[in-house]
């Protein structure tokens, strides 16, 4: 009740405003914060990582590290903050931040804001023990040198996080796109992981790519070590929107994006043989959706736009649906579930 009540509070205040008195309730004794949700069903390894519940917590929702503690009992079962960059970052104008009711979607053209590599670490450097913690990197919007800037962030964060995600398909920053290409690519991720120390690194796509690119992309990951793809980021489509907010421009999250990323997910499980482990991500928000993304290829799953209408309680909701349905389905365990629908999406 005290969730719904701060939902339709939240919802009349201006979406960037609501955010930042979302993130200060969850210090608040107010929270629903039940602890990560436990079974034997919903025990995943994600590159190496031992995670209670595939239920994670995708970046944008804590850009600058400042709600961790209180995220890792929010029943997720890992957390990704940032994007950080290695300087601070102002972000583009507002507004920069749309709800868009009828669809169930938000639109967000941020642009790379937060506090700066230093000051998220220093802050992630100090969480308490809990589920796994990853941190997703971008450059500078003035950076001379990207590639660099991913590296330097890499051999900043690596001994603070359990993860890192090297972002190259943010919508917000002009010509980061790019960096997802045939050459770009491979050259970016040799500084990166010359520099990662063995810390798991995560790639993170867009889903606006054809076939052929995510082929390059998946043989390119799995070249250079990538341990998992997290796919996807946000659309610049807008194919089906009804929300007069609709034309607004920046990236695309939320329900509108499930069919366009579980594609692309399906699609990189097809071309790595299953072998490289994926992060679902984009228009999750109940139980169903979730499952239908492990069944598409993913070992997990994160969410962020859903939590804007249903709130931070629906974490825990997910990960025990998830669970039930497992169950229902006589699979012991999401690495059995994993990939079963694989072809129907190929075939869409």
């Amino acid at each position: 009740m005290i969730e719904n009540a701060a939902l339709a509070v939240l919802s009349r205040v201006d979406p960037e405003i609501a955010h930042g008195l979302a993130l200060r309730a969850l210090h608040t004794p107010f929270a629903p914060l039940p602890g990560p949700v436990r079974s034997p069903h919903l025990d995943v390894d994600l590159a190496g990582l031992r995670l209670p519940n595939p239920v994670g917590l995708a970046a944008g929702f804590d850009k600058n590290a400042s709600a961790v503690g209180p995220l890792m009992r929010a029943g997720f079962g890992f957390l990704e903050v940032g994007t950080a960059t290695p300087r601070p970052q102002l972000g583009n104008p507002r507004p920069r931040l749309f709800r868009l009711r009828k669809d169930r979607a938000v639109i967000n053209r941020l642009g790379f804001n937060n506090d700066g590599l230093k000051a998220i670490i220093d802050r992630l450097a100090a969480r308490p023990d809990g589920v796994p913690v990853g941190i997703n990197i971008g450059a500078n919007r003035d950076s001379e040198d990207r590639a660099a800037d991913y590296a330097h962030a890499m051999r900043a964060a690596r001994k603070c996080v359990d993860f890192a995600t090297i972002n190259v398909s943010s919508p917000n920053t002009e010509n980061l796109r790019d960096l997802q290409g045939e050459h770009a690519l491979p050259a970016l991720l040799e500084g990166v992981m010359a520099e990662s120390a063995d810390l798991p690194v995560f790639l993170k796509i867009a889903p606006d790519l054809s076939d052929e690119q995510i082929g390059s992309i998946a043989r390119t990951a799995m070249e250079c070590g990538v341990a998992a793809i997290v796919a996807t980021n946000s659309t610049l489509s807008r194919v089906g929107l009804t929300d007069r907010r609709r034309a607004e421009s920046g990236g695309l999250s939320g329900r509108p994006l499930f069919v366009r990323s579980t594609r692309v997910l399906a699609r990189l499980f097809h071309e790595t043989g299953g072998e490289l482990p994926l992060v679902g991500v984009g228009g999750v928000a109940s139980a169903a959706d979730a499952y239908a993304k492990i069944k598409a290829g993913a070992i997990a799953v994160q969410l962020y736009s859903a939590m804007t209408y249903f709130g931070i309680s629906l974490a825990s909701r997910i990960a025990r649906g998830v669970d039930e349905m497992l169950a229902h389905d006589g699979f012991a365990s999401v690495a059995e579930a994993r990939g079963i629908h694989v072809a129907d999406w190929l075939n869409e």
